[in-house]
């Protein structure tokens, strides 16, 4: 179970990782516009190493339900000073959360390590040449539909089934392409064109989902999903649902988690593998 990302294999047998969100957009569903400002973003950004993330992703246009989209201008102007400012002063993996090949050739440039597309590397003609041109990880999403429209009443006849030969056909298109396995990680996309059924029936399969031993990364963090499960509209309700989630996927073979709260998220990681193989 491991990751290839640049000149670095990241062994998760036994380890997993947490991936610490530094949204510098002001729309995104949950802290939209908290750390839209460079500097506060940064500072975010270092707080969450220090809570112990080992990724930071960085991203600079909301994929919210019915986000509207941004121009690559606007969005290389909010995330590049981060990652350079990141980069600049720690050897945390970052990766850059976009779907545009032109964001993420100029994030790669300026120092990060991973493309994170929602898409699945489908949306942007170039997106896979460029990562095949490039040492970076990949995190293979899958999501059924855009952002402004995925959540208008999804379908599926099988979502298990359906969200396993995405990742089968996106993994062999990629190896076509020059791009080796053990450089993706895949995303099932909760919340990404998904009923809170659909969504729950990819959580009770999360082992199914490791197509080809691939490592499978989990994103639930502060979802409505949470909200409508537990009954509440406030977002900080949907803190330790999250942190419960967290080591119920990782018991369920996930080996990488994407929140927005990381220090409680690394904890229970942590004891969930203590019980699982020892420490």
């Amino acid at each position: 179970m491991i990751w290839k990302v640049g000149d670095k294999v990241h062994d998760m047998t036994r380890r997993g990782m947490v991936m610490g969100i530094v949204n510098v957009t002001p729309d995104s569903f949950s802290d939209g516009g908290r750390y839209f400002d460079v500097d506060r973003a940064v500072e975010h950004g270092r707080e969450l190493v220090r809570e112990g993330a080992t990724i930071l992703d960085v991203g600079g246009e909301s994929t919210r339900p019915g986000a509207e989209p941004v121009s690559e201008v606007e969005e290389l102007r909010r995330v590049l000073p981060v990652i350079r400012a990141l980069r600049a002063e720690s050897e945390v993996l970052i990766s850059i959360d976009t779907f545009k090949a032109t964001v993420a050739e100029a994030a790669l440039e300026a120092g990060a390590d991973i493309i994170n597309d929602v898409s699945g590397l489908t949306h942007d003609p170039r997106m896979v040449a460029l990562a095949a041109s490039s040492s970076a990880g990949i995190v293979l999403m899958h999501m059924k539909g855009e952002p402004r429209t995925m959540q208008l009443n999804p379908h599926y006849d099988d979502v298990v089934t359906e969200v396993q030969q995405f990742f089968r056909e996106r993994l062999a298109a990629l190896a076509e392409a020059g791009i080796a396995p053990e450089r993706v990680v895949l995303d099932p996309g909760i919340g990404f064109g998904k009923a809170l059924d659909h969504n729950l029936a990819l959580m009770r399969s999360l082992r199914e989902l490791a197509v080809d031993d691939r490592p499978v990364l989990f994103g639930v963090s502060r979802k409505s999903m949470i909200g409508k499960l537990v009954g509440s509209d406030r977002m900080e309700d949907r803190a330790w649902p999250t942190v419960a989630l967290t080591s119920y996927a990782r018991e369920k073979g996930v080996r990488i988690v994407r929140v927005h709260e990381v220090k409680a998220n690394v904890d229970a990681m942590r004891m969930t593998e203590a019980i699982l193989s020892g420490v």
